[in-house]
């Protein structure tokens, strides 16, 4: 099969000869290689006359291709065809599980930017790949359109992370929940602004929020897609920025505050790629979001506060806000009716010590249900890596005047500490907790780069996928 693409792209495996005798001269002299990310450009004559540019991506090893190379080959060829203008592409998909799906988020990813503030240098050429064509077997067409909707999701996720935070504001995440609802019947919400959260006795969100006078909003997506599964409860922290209140983080770098928001972001966007796709599963999305900053209204350091499931903390550390406004928002989210719950958010700097960039923390309390997350992030490519939970931590969490404290006197164990601190407002419910605060910026993963990552984005729709066959 031949398309109309201006740039044909042909995987080149170590060890392999192409079928092209013309490339393959390419390969014997050594212009083309086939190591993975390597890309070297052609020319050959187009269906309809005229010339058209040839990719040969290097794919390393066939028996070590997978989805995850797929990803990174694709981000490579994307990236070089941006560099030559090419606006439509096409690729022959190699077989094997996940390929596909795997070249269409690497290329879709890859291809994602953020220029609306930025004027392009004169001289600067600004080219967009409009289309990517897959080539492959007919049984492929729902895998890649699964993949196309959960990446386009992702980079809308990862745009919400970029705006800066005096744009991105709790009232403009509000909106955007309302522009899903608007756009598929299965979805309603509510949001509830300052008075209501302070009626609601949600002490948590109450607390971080009295330092802004920007108004905090509590925001609940329900998708109502049927199925005979539980009820799925995604939980998002959505600090829009984190100066860290009293105690107040450094200068250096506290731009990327911005991006406190990120479990937020995947989870409005997971659930409007799960609406898209039409997946037969419910799920109620709680979204907490306010800013985090200092003022003579702000919270203090040895305040005690009420959360909404009427447990007491002191707030040892108004740094660490997130695990306060979670806690709100995991107790009504179980108290609306979710089975099982799911919270993403860039919760503690020690997960990044501990994990990286590569994995993100997963910390449960149910093996089975942890066990299915962990399940869904390795086949989206979303990493996850399971921490325990044990007796010995929860007595940290415990507080001197008051039932919890948001933050140990003794530095021990700080991401499984926090998980722990949240599983204090879940009423038993299967849980898992992600910690995303090493994978949601700055992984300098080929088909994310340096920026907003967007993870979460497609772990959460590859679980919403498996949830709607059962």
């Amino acid at each position: 099969m031949d398309t109309a693409a201006d740039t044909r792209v042909v995987g080149l495996f170590e060890g392999e000869t192409l079928a092209d005798e013309r490339l393959q001269r390419l390969v014997d002299l050594g212009e083309a290689k086939p190591g993975l990310k390597k890309v070297a450009v052609a020319h050959e004559e187009a269906p309809g006359g005229g010339q058209r540019r040839v990719l040969i991506a290097g794919l390393g090893k066939r028996q070590e291709f997978d989805a995850e190379r797929a990803r990174v080959a694709a981000a490579a060829a994307a990236g070089r065809a941006k560099e030559l203008g090419a606006v439509s592409l096409s690729w022959a998909a190699p077989g094997g599980d996940g390929i596909a799906a795997g070249l269409v988020e690497g290329m879709t990813l890859a291809s994602w930017r953020f220029d609306r503030y930025r004027k392009p240098e004169e001289d600067e050429s600004r080219p967009s790949i409009e289309q990517l064509t897959i080539i492959g077997a007919e049984a492929l067409s729902p895998a890649v359109e699964v993949a196309r909707i959960a990446a386009d999701a992702q980079n809308r996720a990862r745009e919400l992370q970029q705006l800066p935070s005096n744009v991105a504001t709790p009232s403009f995440l509000a909106e955007r929940a309302a522009e899903i609802v608007a756009a598929h019947e299965k979805v309603s919400f509510e949001v509830l602004g300052r008075e209501q959260i302070s009626d609601k006795k949600m002490g948590g969100l109450v607390a971080v929020s009295q330092g802004t006078a920007e108004e905090p909003k509590l925001i609940v997506l329900r998708y109502a897609g049927g199925g005979g599964g539980p009820t799925i409860g995604l939980v998002g922290k959505a600090v829009t920025f984190d100066s860290g209140g009293i105690s107040i983080k450094p200068s250096s770098g506290m731009q990327e505050m911005k991006m406190d928001m990120s479990g937020g972001a995947a989870v409005l966007e997971a659930i409007a790629a799960v609406a898209e796709l039409e997946l037969p599963v419910e799920l109620i999305g709680v979204v907490p979001s306010t800013e985090n900053m200092p003022s003579g209204t702000a919270i203090k350091p040895g305040d005690v506060i009420t959360q909404y499931n009427g447990k007491t903390v002191e707030v040892n550390n108004t740094d660490a806000e997130g695990r306060l406004i979670l806690a709100d928002a995991l107790a009504y989210c179980v108290e609306l009716g979710a089975e099982r719950v799911v919270d993403l958010a860039t919760l503690t700097g020690a997960v990044l010590v501990a994990l990286g960039s590569t994995y993100a923390a997963l910390i449960s309390n149910d093996d089975e249900w942890a066990g299915e997350v962990d399940e869904a992030a390795t086949r989206s490519g979303e990493l996850t890596w399971r921490l325990p939970l044990h007796p010995e931590y929860k007595e940290l969490t415990k507080g001197t005047i008051a039932d919890l404290t948001n933050a140990s006197s003794k530095r021990k164990a700080g991401t499984i500490y926090a998980g722990s601190f949240l599983e204090e407002f879940v009423d038993g419910k299967p849980w898992v907790h992600l910690d995303i605060a090493g994978t949601a910026w700055d992984t300098d993963r080929a088909y994310v780069g340096k920026g907003p990552t967007g993870f979460g984005v497609r772990l959460l729709v590859s679980l919403a996928q498996d949830l709607s066959k059962t």
